[in-house]
């Protein structure tokens, strides 16, 4: 079977991706946050893992994933969550995480997990791509694992290069070099960014992370990229609203046509 990733980057449309904190505002919620956000109209989702020491999240994803983990999430709780997942869920799902905890679970059984549960890919930004290609390339493979690198602004040409030819998949685009988090627009300087590389013309679609909060912002990333992904955005109107504001948040960045 086609992985899902590749069939819904295969659509003629902007994706909008969802992130969030497993176990995140409470601990049973994770499933029906899935459900909701299909339903919806999402077109992929970013399952965080959540993990005590998260270098690369701001301040609104580091706290849920605090929270979640307080709360009670683990690796084991969230594969128990998701194991009957697709008996109601359709879209593409993606575990977004550290690697200590997948080298804690065991990379073979956390792949082979995955796998069974029908979880699509992994984004593994501390995974660097010449140990995943020394050491892990062939069980992502075998278990039909799709791993997603990231680029930011600062990554060289030879290495979004080597990124392009190593992906199957889609290229996290970092929009800028900070940490996540919502912003209210995208300055010229990233609008630059996004051309560049767009002129690379590179045969990996390009889905755009980090600073993506509202209508304007998902279309200045998606002007030349594939999609865009919302995290802290998200994660702050569950914070705020709970599982209830899912429709409405929704709708504000991509009505349904």
């Amino acid at each position: 079977m086609k992985n899902r990733i590749k069939q819904k980057l295969s659509e003629d449309k902007k994706l909008l991706s969802i992130y969030f904190s497993a176990g995140f505002p409470k601990l049973s919620d994770t499933v029906s946050i899935i459900q909701d956000l299909e339903n919806n109209g999402v077109d992929m989702i970013e399952i965080g893992l959540p993990f005590s020491d998260p270098l690369a999240d701001g301040p609104t994803i580091q706290e849920s994933s605090t929270i979640a983990l307080k709360n009670g999430m683990s690796t084991d709780l969230l594969f128990t969550q998701l194991k009957d997942i697709r008996k109601s869920v359709s879209i593409p799902l993606l575990i977004m995480g550290y690697f200590n905890p997948v080298l804690q679970y065991g990379v073979e059984n956390f792949c082979k997990k995955c796998e069974e549960i029908g979880v699509d890919g992994l984004i593994l930004p501390d995974l660097p791509l010449d140990v995943y290609q020394d050491e892990y390339e062939p069980i992502f493979k075998k278990h039909g694992l799709i791993n997603v690198f990231l680029i930011t602004p600062q990554t060289s040409e030879i290495r979004i290069r080597q990124i392009d030819n190593a992906s199957e998949g889609f290229i996290y685009m970092v929009s800028s070099a900070s940490t996540t988090g919502a912003k209210q627009g995208m300055g010229e300087e990233q609008e630059a960014y996004f051309e560049r590389i767009a002129r690379m013309d590179l045969k990996n679609p390009q889905i755009v992370g980090f600073g993506i909060s509202n209508a304007r912002t998902f279309q200045q990333a998606t002007k030349t990229a594939k999609g865009a992904i919302i995290g802290s955005a998200f994660i702050k109107m569950l914070s705020k609203k709970g599982k209830a504001g899912i429709s409405e948040f929704i709708k504000t960045i991509k009505p349904r046509s």
